[in-house]
């Protein structure tokens, strides 16, 4: 039976009525993070993006690589899952990430992958096909913010590393 979250005394906190196992309360956490990342929400505190997106991310078993789409005023037009690889590499194709922003009409995107490993920090393969990426949306005008990723130990931003 799924269990519900009710509104707590306090905005943003909630209460949960009943026991839940630890499966139940990630599946709790990602709905929450996937409402952080709705349609419409404004990309202006990074810190709660980052949070979301590990939350998302951060159990999977094999490495993912998605996207955050961003209108002109980086206001969330959708989170996508684009590629899923093996526990330590994903194939990532460049046309398919511009082919997804376009179709969207994107004006910026923030790219995000996981490290099933935990570890956050980024290989060198990571740098090389942000910097591929990067080529292939500025060819059709569209902004690369950032690339995030994701472990169960943190998250790196290659924008705050200067990377991007």
């Amino acid at each position: 039976m799924a269990k519900r979250l009710l509104a707590g005394e306090l905005p943003g906190t909630y209460v949960v009525p009943e026991a839940v196992t630890d499966a139940e309360l990630m599946r709790l956490a990602k709905m929450l993070a996937r409402r952080r990342l709705k349609r419409g929400r404004l990309l202006d505190k990074p810190d709660a993006v980052f949070s979301a997106l590990q939350t998302l991310l951060m159990d999977y078993e094999r490495e993912i690589f998605g996207m955050l789409l961003l209108d002109n005023r980086h206001r969330i037009i959708e989170f996508v899952e684009l590629f899923q690889g093996t526990i330590d590499t994903a194939s990532v194709y460049p046309r398919e990430v511009v082919k997804q922003a376009l179709t969207q009409n994107a004006a910026a995107v923030v790219l995000v992958h996981n490290h099933p490993s935990g570890d956050p920090e980024p290989s060198r393969a990571d740098r090389q096909i942000t910097d591929r990426l990067k080529q292939a949306l500025n060819t059709v005008e569209i902004r690369l913010l950032d690339h995030v990723i994701v472990g169960f130990e943190g998250t790196v931003s290659f924008a705050e590393r200067g990377f991007i």
